[in-house]
């Protein structure tokens, strides 16, 4: 059987003046297509020597828009987060501080970090960044499993493998932004990805995963796997407006009979939040920087925020599966609404993550 393509983060903008346009697309070899989403390289505006002044200005604008700029008593100390990608480049200026806790390559079983694609060095410094760009949680303890390739493909063995790697080292967080078209066939026979997920869940620790950038004409009607799985924080994408990305991924609630799925209930309705996802602030190999649109991005932020959190509330970590209930729930009471929202929307979630109320409601509640 062929596998469907599945394509990761959207648009990025850079300051590479040679560079006009690259689009690269990810295929998986299973029944499930696991890997990142195909993004575009667009000319930027300055040089190659530091972010332009759009780029630290959107990177203003989502501390904002996220209570991120409420919370600067945080850094992550403490807390451990696996990030499952194409690597990371530790060559960047951005990341000169960061001391890796652990590395594991899938692809090429090589011994010192890399990043053959760019797409897992952009994660990553959302998070770690600590130069001309700021991660959101630059002390944690980050973990990083290459499990796709220079093209962006991976295959359902390969990522489950990553996963149970980050699952055997004790983290609290899996980060995953990355993911694939679920089918029947996967369904009836199973899938490792989504297996290793709920293996993580039954450790105890949070897993965050991409809705998926499929949304408007060529939405195929579901969030991507394995954000797909109940226990998984499923994250969507919004602009520095806080309205939807148009190509953010809708979530199908109902039900259906193919692939079979029963309806979904609060607060595992998908997705569960939206965060930043449309010309997000990153590193990029090379020591260069631009701006990324994508629920990867967005699924960062919320990794970020849980990580914070933790920090805040160290006695939340290693809680079990209890903690990881009352953590979704959490998500979706301190979560900012959109105008005229009640209750859960396919696109916009339970609302647009807010790092300061979440930390708050979950002391109030620990």
């Amino acid at each position: 059987m062929q596998p469907a393509p599945h394509i990761p983060d959207g648009e990025l903008e850079t300051d590479l003046d040679f560079i006009k346009q690259l689009t690269v697309f990810a295929s998986c070899v299973l029944l499930i297509a696991v890997g990142i989403f195909a993004y575009m390289i667009y000319t930027g505006e300055i040089s190659l020597s530091g972010p332009s002044a759009l780029v630290l200005e959107k990177e203003e604008d989502f501390d904002r828009l996220v209570q991120y700029d409420l919370v600067d008593d945080y850094s992550g100390n403490g807390v451990s987060v696996c990030m499952v990608d194409s690597g990371i480049d530790m060559a960047h200026d951005d990341l000169s501080e960061l001391n890796l806790a652990g590395w594991s390559d899938f692809i090429g079983n090589g011994d010192d970090p890399y990043d053959d694609n760019g797409h897992g060095t952009m994660m990553a410094g959302i998070l770690v960044a600590d130069g001309s760009l700021t991660g959101l949680a630059v002390d944690v303890d980050l973990y990083v499993a290459k499990a796709l390739s220079g093209n962006g493909e991976g295959n359902d063995e390969t990522v489950a493998e990553a996963i149970n790697w980050c699952i055997a080292k004790d983290v609290n967080i899996i980060s995953l932004s990355l993911g694939g078209n679920a089918s029947g066939f996967s369904i009836i026979l199973g899938d490792q990805v989504e297996d290793a997920v709920e293996n993580a869940y039954n450790a105890g620790i949070v897993v965050v995963a991409a809705a998926g950038n499929d949304g408007g004409a060529n939405d195929d009607g579901d969030v991507a796997s394995p954000g797909i799985v109940d226990t998984v924080i499923c994250v969507g994408g919004v602009d520095s407006n806080g309205n939807i990305w148009s190509g953010s991924s809708v979530g199908d609630n109902n039900g259906r009979l193919w692939p079979p799925m029963m309806p979904r209930n609060s607060p595992d309705e998908k997705p569960e939040v939206v965060a930043p996802g449309h010309k997000v602030p990153v590193i990029m190999p090379g020591n260069n920087w631009g701006l990324s649109s994508g629920t990867s991005a967005a699924t960062v932020y919320v990794t970020g925020a849980i990580a914070l959190m933790f920090e805040a509330n160290p006695n939340l970590k290693d809680s079990g599966t209890d903690m990881l209930d009352n953590l979704k729930q959490w998500i979706a009471d301190s979560s900012q609404k959109k105008g005229g929202q009640e209750n859960h929307d396919d696109y916009y979630g339970y609302g647009l993550l807010q790092m300061d109320e979440l930390i708050s409601l979950a002391s109030s509640n620990s």
